[in-house]
Parts: C-alpha cells; structure tokens; sequence
C-alpha cells in the first residue's frame, strides 16, 4: 500500500508573527512577493518529489490569516486510522483549530479517517510533530516543554495503546520533536543529540542499539535535515551534508533533496509540510495482514 498523506498548498503561507528562533517577519516583509512565490514553488517540488515515490495526497484548503496552515503535520496525531486533534500552545495557531477540525470530519466522511477526537481542555498537544511514530518499536516519541505538555503523554498513549516515550526538548531551534528525530524504515533513528537534555539522551541510548543510532552534526541539524519524510527506502528532505548522505546511502537509503528554504524561515521542513494518514501500530498491521508486523 502506498503512503498517504495530508499537505495544504502555501496560497497563503508567510512569516507574519514570531514564536519560534527562527521566525523573522521583517526580513520576510523585506522580500514577501518573491519568498511567497519561492515557497509554492518550493511546496510543489516537495510534493512531486512523494508522488514519485507512488505516495497519495490529501489536501487540506488554504486560509487567508492562517499562514502556518501549510504545516499539516501538527494538525494531529493520527494512527489506526484514528485522530487526535492538535491543541496549540500559542494564539497565533489556535486558529487553525476548527479549521483542521473540520478537514478531519470530511476524512472521516469518506472512510479516510474512522474516528476524529479532541485533545483536553488546557493540555497542549501539536499533532504528530511532537508525536512521531517508529513503528519499528511500535511506540511514539513525544516531544515536550516548548510546544506541548508533559502531561499530553498519557492521553496519546490512552488513546492509541503504543508506549508513548516523552522527552524533553532542550534547544528552543529545536521546538517540536519533528525537528530533531526521525525513525527511519529500517529501524535507524535519525537524531540530533543537543536537541536533547542528557536525560533525554540516555533514554535515546536505552531505546535505541549504538548501531541504529545515527546522530546528525549541527549543521545538519540547522538545515533540518532530521525533518524528513522517510517513505520505504526513500528519503526526501530539504538539504543535507554530503556526508550524511553517503551514511545514509550504505544503509540503502535513496535520498530526495528538494529545496525548502523558504519554510525553514519558520522553522519547518519536509516532516513539517507532510501528514501521513496511513500509519498503523504492529496489532493493527498484524490484523489486517494476519502476519506478524
């Protein structure tokens, strides 16, 4: 089955406000017309580079006044066809709230999606950005102290059954778990290792053999390279060191690099732009393919 992911076109996408380092409105406003255009060419490269790779996509419709609307990523958390709408920490995103929830209804009318529900008033939980699903060891890596809450741990993990493993994330570039891991088919984990506190790290030791540990430098990680959408044997990222590249290449990985400059001015990527659909724990594929996951 080919992957399947929700995007939103960046119609009206811009850095208008800042609520993370790497947002700078006035630097945007300086050149919007040209960095406006450059991001939905920019969207589109990305966007033909998952078709390539047989991926279906969703769209969810643009909004004038929500230009992070783009990053569907946050929209939810979803898995086993369930999904757990997004609760954002700042007000500048909190209207994007009813418009995703309304994106994820017309999924579920057309069997998309089987159940839409809603995080808990006052706990701030920013989608799969913050919740990234290994289904190598079936569990969610959960993102916390910037963008979400602690105490979102124990609703995810309520509500979809995996082992939900929280980490705090220490570096404010750094602000959702998407930016700075990425389990990878495989069994590898993508990571950048500062994003993390020493707390953090051990755990990431713990979980994860020396030999699937595959640490990124730092100037990989400012490019973002660690938000990226990992398809199969196939990698599509914006950028990333030759270096990496190659280490990437002996594990069997076919890296896609499709430029996106434009969105890492807010601080996104490829992982940002992308929300799979698809996603199933191992009971759930073990079920509907009566083997083992």
């Amino acid at each position: 089955m080919s992957a399947h992911f929700l995007m939103c076109r960046p119609q009206h996408f811009a850095v208008a406000y800042t609520i993370n380092p790497w947002m700078d409105p006035t630097s945007w406003a300086r050149d919007d017309r040209a960095l406006a255009a450059a991001s939905r060419k920019e969207w589109a490269g990305l966007h033909r580079a998952l078709r390539d790779t047989g991926a279906r996509v969703d769209l969810v419709p643009s909004a004038p006044g929500l230009p992070d609307l783009v990053f569907t990523a946050n929209a939810a958390v979803v898995l086993d066809g369930k999904a757990l709408l997004a609760r954002f920490r700042h007000p500048q995103r909190q209207a994007e709230e009813p418009h995703f929830a309304r994106a994820f209804l017309k999924l579920q009318g057309r069997g998309v999606i089987h159940t839409v529900h809603s995080m808990a008033a006052g706990v701030a939980l920013e989608g799969a950005g913050d919740c990234v699903f290994d289904r190598t060891r079936n569990l969610f890596w959960m993102g916390y102290g910037q963008r979400s809450d602690a105490a979102a741990r124990d609703i995810v993990a309520d509500e979809f059954a995996p082992e939900v493993v929280a980490l705090e994330l220490a570096d404010e570039r750094f602000y959702h778990m998407d930016t700075a891991l990425c389990p990878l088919s495989g069994g590898e984990v993508l990571y950048y290792p500062g994003a993390f506190t020493s707390a953090g790290r051990a755990v990431i030791a713990e979980r994860v053999s020396a030999d699937d540990r595959i640490e990124i430098a730092f100037d990989d990680a400012i490019r973002l390279a660690a938000n990226a959408v990992c398809i199969g044997q196939d990698i599509v990222l914006s950028a990333c060191s030759g270096a990496l590249r190659a280490r990437l290449a002996e594990r069997g990985y076919r890296v896609t690099a499709t430029p996106l400059d434009s969105f890492l001015r807010s601080g996104g990527s490829a992982f940002c732009l992308t929300l799979r659909l698809d996603r199933r724990s191992a009971a759930k594929a073990a079920a509907l393919t009566g083997t083992a996951a």
